[in-house]
């Protein structure tokens, strides 16, 4: 097994419970902890077999700034069932994602949910 981890993946969406946070929207940031079972990838040195990092950011870049969301909970686990149904190769993830701007009464940097896949 190794691990691919994609950080800070920033993308403008439009997620969250209050009407304000759909009408204005704002980023988001993604990490991906992707650990892959590599088969014959790293000996042959070859993309075919393994998670190819370019198109993996893509999925989860249609998924966060497709439609919206009420938590973010759900997205991130959007992302893993998502990621792991288009490259079988990954053995487990965990999906982070940050809302630098969430509408609590309050001084925060970010709100942060995680989730792995599988449970």
């Amino acid at each position: 097994m190794y691990v691919i981890r994609m950080k800070n993946c920033a993308f403008f969406a439009r997620h969250g419970v209050h009407d304000e946070e759909e009408r204005l929207g704002q980023r988001f940031y993604v990490d991906a902890v992707l650990t892959v079972a590599p088969g014959r990838a790293l000996s042959d040195d070859s993309l075919e077999g393994t998670v190819d990092y370019g198109a993996a950011f893509k999925v989860i870049e249609e998924i966060v700034a497709g439609k919206r969301r009420f938590l973010i909970e759900a997205l991130a686990m959007e992302v893993a069932k998502t990621l792991a149904s288009r490259f079988p190769q990954i053995a487990s993830s965990e999906i982070t994602i940050r809302k630098p701007n969430a509408p609590v009464p309050g001084v925060l940097d970010y709100v942060e949910v995680s989730v792995v896949w599988p449970q």
